[in-house]
């Protein structure tokens, strides 16, 4: 087990680098373009692709980083970069977690190349989760999976919304209910394999912010996948569900399902995307107020100004470690007895509004208009006390996890 240490060795370090003169160099200066075109930003993902930021090996080394420091260090950077690009280039990584958190080692091997392609032909890949009833409200879902024994097939059929790269990704993580008595027990993770019939993009969003990445609703109409799609194996599954009735007879331990695993693993990670967004906008807002003046003198000059700088950093800072915590405590097994990890994914994320929201006030009229990216920086911000779950819900869990109560 790695000790916790806030320090990055000097490889951490070298591929910080790299990764920051990659944001610095290719996403900044693409970055307002392909907000404006709200379009997937192909020729910024294939150049990821051709220095190997966006590939299965560049994913792995920093996944399997034995501090756990690898992959919030790679998200800093990317989103420092530009939020709508940056999950453009890693939005695959969620399925990808999906498979990982949930499959087998022969499904991780098939299936997880698949997502990503070669810089010579690249692929995306999407986790299809929530649904236009059932976004927070896990339980509420009603896609449902069906096995057919004969032909050993799954059948899929329903609507998922939300979806980053859904409709135009290669490959297609689906979660579905599988036992609707059990509620969100009930639920399985299943691959929908490239080119499958019956799956098609629905209304494909105009957002807020993050518009460089593709966000749709994902339609299931009679899908059907071979039996090996069920992440897992059906085994497994049996098993599982097994427990959940057992345990709901007893009235017994609540049960994690598919979605919340996946989750869960990715929680620290928003996180950290989250404090590059805000890294980025406090940046803005210290150049500025270092060179702006006004009455003859910079406006850091005035502790109005100052302390507002002084406490988005000390709140970046304080956001970055609760992120590393947690990264290192789920790559080394510690249990999350005070979720940590929804800790570290409500901190960040309610720092990245707020910080981005004081450059604006830095700024002033400057910090309003298209010509600074902070506007830009503080419309990306909202996403992340919403997607992978709410803040409310982070609190709850938290509140749940403390108090072992069944809080609503």
């Amino acid at each position: 087990m790695a000790e916790f240490t806030m320090e990055l060795n000097d490889e951490q370090k070298e591929v910080r680098d790299w990764l920051h003169g990659f944001a610095a160099d290719v996403i900044r200066p693409a970055a307002a373009e392909w907000d404006e075109r709200e379009e997937t930003p192909w020729p910024v993902i294939q150049e990821a692709a051709k220095v190997g930021i966006y590939s299965l090996d560049f994913y792995a080394q920093q996944y399997f980083d034995s501090t756990g420091l690898g992959i919030p260090m790679a998200m800093e950077e990317l989103f420092w970069g530009d939020a709508g690009i940056a999950l453009s280039i890693v939005g695959t990584g969620l399925a990808a977690v999906g498979v990982l958190a949930n499959g087998t080692e022969e499904q991780i091997g098939t299936w997880v190349p698949q997502m990503y392609g070669d810089a010579n032909d690249v692929k995306l890949a999407a986790f299809c989760s929530s649904e236009p009833d059932a976004g927070s409200d896990v339980a509420s879902m009603r896609t449902r999976a069906v096995y057919d024994e004969a032909k050993d097939e799954w059948v899929i059929n329903g609507t998922k919304t939300w979806a980053t790269n859904g409709g135009i990704a290669n490959v297609h993580v689906v979660v579905a209910v599988v036992d609707p008595e059990l509620g969100s027990k009930g639920h399985a993770s299943f691959i929908v394999p490239p080119g499958t019939p019956g799956l098609s993009q629905g209304q494909k969003f105009k957002k807020h912010g993050i518009r460089a990445s593709h966000t749709a609703e994902v339609i299931l109409d009679n899908v059907r996948v071979p039996g090996s799609c069920l992440l897992g194996g059906k085994e497994k599954l049996d098993e599982r569900l097994a427990r959940a009735r057992e345990r709901a007879k007893a009235g017994g331990e609540r049960v994690k399902n598919a979605a919340m695993a996946t989750f869960e693993a990715s929680r620290p990670a928003v996180g950290a995307m989250a404090v590059g967004t805000a890294r980025a906008a406090y940046e803005v807002a210290l150049d500025y107020a270092m060179t702006r003046e006004q009455f003859g003198r910079p406006i850091i000059d005035n502790q109005g100004v100052a302390f507002q700088l002084a406490e988005m950093r000390t709140q970046i800072d304080a956001a970055r470690l609760l992120v590393w915590r947690a990264s290192w405590m789920a790559v080394n097994g510690k249990p999350f007895t005070a979720a940590e990890g929804s800790m570290s994914k409500l901190f960040a994320s309610e720092t990245a509004k707020k910080v981005t929201a004081q450059a604006i006030q830095i700024l002033g009229g400057n910090g309003y208009t298209r010509e600074y990216p902070v506007e830009r920086m503080h419309r990306d911000s909202a996403i992340y006390t919403i997607f992978e779950g709410t803040s409310e819900i982070q609190r709850l869990v938290i509140a749940r996890t403390l108090s072992g109560m069944p809080i609503r």
